[in-house]
């Protein structure tokens, strides 16, 4: 059995009701819901929540929402593998195992059905414990600088200084968007960033981490602008 999990917790602080939140004419929660759905790779697509407003939008989009999720893994400091396996624990309680496991996120409007497949065949055909999204830097991270305490600017590696951009490594980060797994991995808690992991590429257009309003209006213009262009 494979099964999507999207985790939505109801307290978020820097965006209220952030999950269920208007996006471009629907829930944000909507876009990830309907990716899975329709990608026809999940026997069951589930909410893990702890609110009932939650809950109530995603039955109607389509999810299932069949426990609520513990106030222990609903505060600020619970991370994405916990309530995962939280998820994956119930459905073994109640004799449903499923032999793989993907965590969408409930704010990745950007998620595609055809991208869920490419991480389904990438798991399958590498066999490794996981498989996500990934996108490269726009910036060669060896150029990165900071702050110093005086607010002045230092490179975090300034022998990289009058190295040409062609000549550096190029880098790649988590897209924040979905994470194909095996059902073991997740219960064993094995690290996603390392080595049995596989890449699924995405083009840096679609994607955009959304944590604050700021990041939340530049997903909406990222958003329609890919629309006017179909």
């Amino acid at each position: 059995m494979k099964v999507a999990i999207i985790p939505a917790r109801g307290g978020s602080k820097r965006i209220p009701r952030k999950n269920i939140k208007m996006f471009c004419g629907k829930p944000i929660i909507a876009y990830s819901i309907e990716a899975a759905l329709s990608s026809g790779c999940f026997d069951k697509v589930i909410v893990s929540t702890d609110d009932d407003a939650i809950a109530d939008v995603a039955r109607a989009l389509g999810a299932i929402v069949p426990f609520v999720r513990p106030k222990l893994l609903s505060d600020d400091y619970a991370g994405t593998g916990p309530v995962v396996r939280h998820a994956i624990q119930w459905l073994i309680a109640e004799g449903e195992e499923p032999s793989l496991v993907c965590c969408i996120y409930a704010t990745a409007p950007f998620v595609s059905a055809a991208d869920l497949r490419r991480g389904l065949e990438s798991l399958l055909a590498d066999s490794v414990d996981y498989a996500f999204s990934v996108t490269s830097y726009g910036f060669p991270i060896q150029r990165a600088v900071r702050l110093n305490a005086d607010n002045r600017i230092e490179m975090f590696q300034p022998e990289h200084l009058n190295t040409r951009s062609q000549d550096l490594e190029e880098a790649f980060h988590d897209a924040g968007q979905f994470y194909w797994g095996r059902t073991s991995a997740w219960i064993d808690s094995k690290p996603l960033f390392g080595p049995q992991s596989s890449p699924v590429m995405l083009p840096r257009h679609r994607v955009q981490d959304i944590d604050t309003l700021e990041d939340w209006v530049r997903a909406e213009w990222l958003f329609k602008a890919m629309q006017a262009g179909q």
